[in-house]
């Protein structure tokens, strides 16, 4: 339960940092990290997460992030999901 949250909040800091609008600082992406964070744990393909992190960026904000962007943060969001299933 432990490797769970350290790596949630490591999908977190990555979500922070990426800050897609440049809107800078935290809490400003809460409800989409957290829909995100949700979709990283239904999802394996890297497109797939990509495609849903962009609909879910669209939805709140309105704003088109392109597909490029949102498919290199779904990969760094997968690589930590896939260390976190490797620790035993």
């Amino acid at each position: 339960m432990e490797s769970e949250r350290n790596t949630n909040l490591q999908f977190v800091d990555v979500l922070n940092e990426w800050d897609p609008f440049q809107l800078k600082g935290d809490s400003q992406y809460d409800t989409e990290i957290a829909d995100t964070i949700q979709a990283i744990h239904e999802l394996d393909s890297p497109e797939d997460l990509a495609e849903r992190i962009q609909s879910i960026y669209e939805f709140s904000f309105e704003k088109n992030i392109p597909m490029n962007q949102c498919l290199t943060v779904a990969k760094q969001l997968l690589a930590i999901k896939e260390n976190d299933s490797c620790i035993i």
